[in-house]
C-alpha cells in the first residue's frame, strides 16, 4: 500500500508533518468585502484577524469546487499512489466531505476514503498525522483507520466564544437565534456534538466558565484512562490560551497541553479571541 492523506486548510498541523511528503492539502475559500482568499494560501490567520477588523461585510466561507479535488486526487494517483485517506473538516460545518463521494470512483486502481473527522482544527491535524505515521511504520489501512476512529470517538471539544453573532449569521449554531436573546449576561460553553455546534452549558461569567471546562477536562483525563492529547486553540488570542495552557498543565501535571490556533475558515464562524478546548486520547 503506498498512502496519500489529504485533508483540508482548517487543519491545525504540527511543524513536523505539514511539510510530509504524502500529505496533500486542500484550501477552503473566505469571502471578505466581496474577495476570495484560499485560507493557508492568499492569507494566514494573523492577516486575516487583521482584515476581519477593517472589513465592511459580515465574512462568509465557501466549499472547496469538487473539480479542484478531483484535480488533486488525480495528481496523487499519477504519482503512484495506490490509497487516499481524505480527512476534512466536520460535516455538521461543511457538506464538503459528504459530496467527496461523487468523485471516489474516477479511477479503479485508486482506493479513496473521503473521512468526517467530525471536528476540526488540532483534533482533525492530530487524525491526519497519526494516519501519515501509522504508514511510515508500515501500519495496515484497517490498523490506521481503526485508530483514527478510536481518536474521533474519544475527542471532547468545548469553545467559548466572546460573540454568538458570526455563529448565529453563519448558520452554524442550533437555536443560536433563540439563544442569542436569552442571553443577557450569561457566557455559554459551546461544543460538538455528533459534528454540530451545539450549547454545551451556560455560565455566569467568563470565569466561572473557564473554570468550568477546566473541571471538565480533567473529567476527560479521569475517565480516559490512558494517555491524552489536549489543545487549547484561540482564535488571534494566544496570550488568553498561553494562561489556559499554564492552568491546566498546573492542575493536571501529567500532561502537556499544545497550543493551536483557528485559521481563517473557522475564526470567521467562531469570531476573534474564541478559545477552543479538546482532549482525545493520544
Amino acid at each position: 500500500m503506498k498512502l496519500a492523506v489529504v485533508t483540508d486548510s482548517t487543519a491545525f498541523l504540527s511543524d513536523k508533518i505539514k511539510n510530509h511528503p504524502d500529505l496533500f492539502i486542500i484550501p477552503i475559500p473566505v469571502i471578505l468585502d466581496g474577495k476570495i482568499y484560499n485560507e493557508g494560501i492568499d492569507i494566514e490567520a494573523d492577516a486575516y484577524y487583521e482584515l476581519l477588523k477593517n472589513s465592511k461585510e459580515f465574512p462568509t466561507t465557501s466549499q472547496p469546487a469538487l473539480g479542484e479535488a478531483l484535480e488533486l486526487y488525480q495528481h496523487i494517483a499519477s504519482q503512484g499512489y495506490d490509497t487516499i485517506i481524505s480527512i476534512h473538516l466536520s460535516s455538521g460545518i461543511s457538506g464538503f466531505v459528504r459530496n467527496l463521494n461523487t468523485i471516489i470512483d474516477f479511477d479503479p486502481k485508486v482506493k479513496i476514503i473521503p473521512y468526517d473527522s467530525k471536528i476540526t482544527s488540532a483534533p482533525m491535524g492530530y487524525m491526519v498525522e497519526t494516519a501519515l505515521l501509522m504508514a511510515e511504520q508500515g501500519q495496515s489501512f484497517d490498523k490506521i483507520t481503526k485508530k483514527i476512529d478510536a481518536i474521533r470517538s474519544s475527542i471532547s471539544a468545548y469553545m467559548i466564544v466572546e460573540d454568538l453573532n458570526n455563529l448565529v449569521r453563519g448558520g452554524r449554531l442550533t437555536n443560536g437565534a433563540a439563544l442569542v436573546a436569552g442571553l443577557l449576561k450569561i457566557k455559554p460553553i459551546l461544543t460538538f456534538s455528533d459534528g454540530e455546534i451545539v450549547l454545551f452549558e451556560k455560565i455566569r461569567s467568563s470565569k466561572k466558565a473557564f473554570a468550568r471546562v477546566e473541571d471538565l477536562i480533567g473529567q476527560r483525563i479521569s475517565e480516559l484512562q490512558q494517555p491524552v492529547q489536549v489543545s487549547v486553540i484561540h482564535a488571534n488570542n494566544l496570550q488568553a490560551a498561553m494562561e489556559e495552557k499554564e492552568k491546566l498543565e498546573n492542575l493536571y501535571p501529567e500532561i502537556s497541553v499544545n497550543i493551536a490556533h483557528f485559521g481563517p475558515v473557522i475564526g470567521t464562524h467562531l469570531g476573534e479571541k474564541a478559545l477552543g478546548f479538546t482532549i482525545s486520547i493520544a
